[in-house]
């Protein structure tokens, strides 16, 4: 049964990985610049309004509202593992975050 649920994650996931390619080539940007999290909920609701039984005017409106939401390069998105406060299971962060951040840049995670 474990095996079929995820059978079913990697069915919706490249479901919704296909409407964003779609919608993609409708807006002539690149797949990878759209939102997933915002096409999830887009689809979501529209199954759940009943919107998707016009399917001729409809699946273009969704393409269109899909292809709206872009999400941009995040640069520098690298956060040491190291406690601050909180007990965590990393070691504490005894240097200031932006030279721990060159040195993971640099040598890696520990």
């Amino acid at each position: 049964m474990n095996e079929k649920e995820v059978w079913v994650h990697f069915l919706a996931y490249n479901l919704i990985r296909l409407l964003m390619a779609k919608a993609a080539a409708k807006a002539a940007v690149h797949p990878r610049t759209l939102s997933f999290k915002h096409t999830v909920q887009l689809w979501s609701e529209w199954i759940a309004r009943g919107l998707c039984d016009r399917i001729s005017t409809s699946i273009d409106l969704l393409f269109t509202l899909i292809g709206q939401l872009r999400v941009g390069n995040r640069p520098g998105r690298i956060e040491p593992r190291a406690r601050k406060r909180r007990p965590k299971p990393y070691p504490w962060l005894k240097i200031p975050r932006s030279q721990a951040r060159q040195q993971i840049a640099a040598h890696g995670h520990a």
